[in-house]
């Protein structure tokens, strides 16, 4: 179904570790608004999608938001990058050590683990695209708020793209919307 390029959508940069970042950083990895949430929402929801631009672009970005999440945790595995068990601790990242040592792991910032629970799909297709255009919204807030909790310009920079990204998809679900709705008045479904 996919080719896999074996490189990062857009390179991350890291110039020091920085434990408190990786943390905050979860919450685009395992957070009810993370990349993974919005991957496996859109890729559930394509399947009731009623034509084919809206299903096509369902897949096409949910495809690029595992490529977003591999960037995120791609960050965090660097920013934890040799830290010390003791650093660990004192950054309150004991607990996600004791189970998870330096591994990347699908929670949120406060440590609550990622579930189905966070992701809607209504089968309504316009309810559904309104959806993806507020978690689009929510993406892009929680990246303009990591934005100034770092002063990592290798950091700034991956997370102004992925922000970047956030506002082409709500864009691109708009567009979607319309096509959607326009199918549905034709079939007199509205």
């Amino acid at each position: 179904m996919w080719i896999y390029e074996k490189k990062l959508e857009y390179p991350v940069r890291v110039y020091k570790t920085d434990l408190r970042m990786a943390k905050y950083l979860m919450a685009q990895y395992g957070g009810p608004d993370s990349e993974l949430s919005a991957a496996v929402r859109y890729l559930t929801q394509r399947y009731t999608m009623p034509t084919n631009k809206a299903r096509g672009l369902l897949t096409d970005i949910g495809t690029e938001e595992l490529a977003h999440w591999e960037i995120v945790g791609t960050m965090i595995y660097r920013l934890l990058k040799g830290a010390t068990p003791e650093q660990l601790r004192r950054e309150d990242l004991g607990a996600y050590f004791a189970e998870h040592d330096r591994a990347v792991y699908p929670v949120d910032a406060s440590g609550v683990p990622w579930t189905a629970a966070y992701i809607q799909a209504t089968g309504d297709p316009v309810t559904d695209l309104h959806e993806n255009m507020a978690a689009e919204q929510k993406a892009r807030t929680t990246y303009e708020h990591l934005i100034r909790l770092t002063d990592d310009p290798g950091v700034k920079d991956t997370l102004r793209f992925l922000r970047e990204r956030e506002v082409v998809h709500f864009q691109r679900f708009g567009e979607a919307l319309v096509d959607v709705q326009e199918e549905l008045t034709r079939k007199k479904v509205f």
